[in-house]
């Protein structure tokens, strides 16, 4: 399916706020990305046992605020401009803290690595998003 001509279907003009599309569309990939890996990555963790419970914890709160926050982009229409610059804001430090978790574990699990990878890339989109917002 090719979201962003889905995307491009959206008036821009009956928007509440001039977003580029293009961005808002890496953005989302980018959450999507990071939602799917940490899911992945709190499910190992899980399997691993006690000793990872603050990894699988950050990276189940990552997924869920990613996911969220992709949504969120998804009703463009309905956006809120300080609605979404908070929920870009939690999922810079989410990630940020995820990422920080898993990097400590990426020697030893190839899924705190990936997801140190995907939380990153959503880290430094989110905070592109933000900074294209119209003030």
């Amino acid at each position: 399916m090719d979201t962003m001509a889905m995307m491009k279907t959206m008036s821009a003009d009956a928007m509440p706020m001039a977003m580029d599309m293009e961005m808002m569309q890496d953005t989302m990939m980018a959450m999507n990305a990071a939602s799917m890996a940490a899911t992945m990555c709190s499910a190992s963790d899980m399997r691993t046992g006690g000793e990872m419970a603050t990894c699988a914890a950050m990276c189940s709160n990552t997924a869920m605020l990613a996911d969220t926050g992709m949504r969120m982009m998804m009703r463009p229409m309905g956006m809120d401009a300080e609605a979404m610059r908070t929920m870009l804001a939690a999922c810079v430090a989410m990630g940020t803290a995820c990422a920080a978790e898993c990097r400590q574990h990426a020697d030893m699990d190839e899924s705190c690595r990936y997801c140190a990878m995907a939380c990153d890339e959503m880290v430094a989109k989110c905070r592109a998003m933000m900074d294209a917002m119209p003030a």
